[in-house]
């Protein structure tokens, strides 16, 4: 039985399916060539549209052809005075086999398949969750925007519809046969060529009898208002709840001189890998940048990254300050608070226990995330290889994870570090609830 496959090119915009089901199909090597794309590139190259490579695997259509070990075959070769069996042809243009550079051995040309900013995205993030992302007490906030929902006999003076309203005007004029200025002016007419005329009885009854005509007709027009109040129609508008739910990004970081200019590329490239990942999930995200030496203060993207500041360390003066803006700025019942820590675990020797105090009594009661990344030297990264080892602002914050479980904490030691432990800290899981 003959099967037929029909070739055609889809129509102008037509291909999205075609699109789809490639993407479908090529998941894994699309997904592994972003992985290897971002590795070797800067993180906020991320977030934009990128041609990956594909192969030949994953580009391959299925064919149909004949069994050469069974069924009948004929070949019906045309005759030439050029060539002989067994002769080898070139490529036209030169060079042999399936590629474009010269030479004998078969290859392909590449195959680059274009994603648009969201499909990569989808790819990058497409098994992770952020924990907790709804609250228990509020799923999310919702605004509301007026929606067109017809018309009203009430409403503001801005708001009038001004063709619905005329549109009943002249309906109701008809129907309650109110006079049109051009039966007055014929009747006034008729008057003016009737006092033209000599005078006499008949012309004097028939002048009185149009002037009480006319006068009718000016009581009924005067009576039935050209507008009337029960004409007028409002644009009316309802509410209609649009959700938008609101999320701040808190970004803590240490910029006292064990901070190098390395510890801070490390920072910035995890700080920008959790920004892209909410903005995914918010529609509207706020990023508050505090940096602290033995004080902390909020500043703005460009002095967080690359200002210097000499000092010691007291790591509780950021939460401290964070909690100060939260207070003033960003109440938990509103907003959706995520927090972002980066130090080496440098801390002073008595403020370890004050950093517990704030996260067990304030903050983490506030946050829906708070994400603690250690950046350590990639030499001593077999030395801390268990939880328990570390500095004392990484065993005070171990009590913490313990408590806790929006708390979550990492080390990083090298750019290769980065994706894995965003991975193990926003794994999708099921929704965290808060302790009471």
């Amino acid at each position: 039985m003959p099967i037929f496959i029909d070739r055609r090119l889809n129509p102008k915009d037509k291909s999205l399916g075609n699109r789809q089901r490639f993407l479908r199909r090529a998941r894994e090597d699309l997904k592994r060539s972003i992985r290897d794309k971002v590795r070797t590139g800067g993180i906020a190259e991320l977030d934009r549209e990128h041609a990956v490579p594909m192969p030949r695997k994953g580009t391959d259509e299925p064919t149909f052809g004949v069994d050469k070990q069974s069924g009948r075959r004929q070949h019906i070769l045309p005759g030439n005075r050029t060539f002989s069996p067994g002769d080898l042809i070139d490529k036209p243009g030169g060079g042999g086999g399936y590629g474009s550079a010269p030479g004998t051995t078969e290859s392909e040309d590449d195959f680059r398949f274009v994603l648009s900013r969201e499909e990569v995205l989808d790819l990058f993030f497409e098994d992770l969750e952020l924990p907790d992302l709804v609250k228990l007490n509020l799923k999310q906030i919702l605004s509301f925007k007026p929606r067109r929902a017809g018309f009203a006999a009430s409403g503001a003076p801005t708001n009038i519809n001004v063709g619905r309203t005329m549109r009943n005007s002249h309906g109701r004029r008809i129907a309650l046969r109110r006079p049109k200025q051009t039966e007055l002016d014929e009747v006034a007419r008729q008057i003016a060529e009737l006092e033209a005329k000599p005078a006499s009885a008949a012309v004097g009854e028939r002048i009185t009898a149009l002037r009480e005509d006319l006068e009718r007709l000016e009581r009924r027009r005067r009576r039935i208002a050209y507008v009337d109040p029960v004409d007028i129609r409002f644009n009316r508008f309802d509410p209609q709840p649009v959700p938008n739910a609101n999320a701040v990004m808190f970004c803590l970081m240490d910029v006292s001189g064990s901070m190098g200019e390395r510890e801070k590329d490390l920072a910035k490239r995890f700080f920008v890998l959790l920004h892209l990942f909410l903005t995914r999930r918010y529609e509207r995200i706020e990023v508050v940048f505090i940096r602290h030496t033995h004080q902390a203060k909020e500043v703005d993207e460009q002095t967080f990254f690359y200002h210097t500041e000499s000092g010691g360390t007291v790591v509780s003066t950021a939460l401290e300050e964070m909690h100060r803006i939260i207070q003033e700025r960003y109440p938990a019942a509103e907003w959706n608070i995520y927090a972002a820590q980066a130090s080496d675990g440098d801390n002073f020797a008595t403020d370890s226990e004050r950093c517990i105090e704030l996260l067990d009594r304030k903050l983490m009661r506030l946050c829906q995330y708070f994400a603690y990344v250690e950046i350590i030297d990639e030499r001593e990264s077999h030395i801390f290889g268990s939880t328990e080892n570390g500095t004392s602002l990484w065993r005070a914050y171990n009590a913490v994870d313990g408590k806790w479980p929006n708390f979550q904490m990492r080390r990083i030691a090298a750019p290769a570090d980065i994706y894995p432990v965003f991975r193990e800290l926003f794994a999708r899981q099921p929704a965290l609830r808060k302790s009471a």
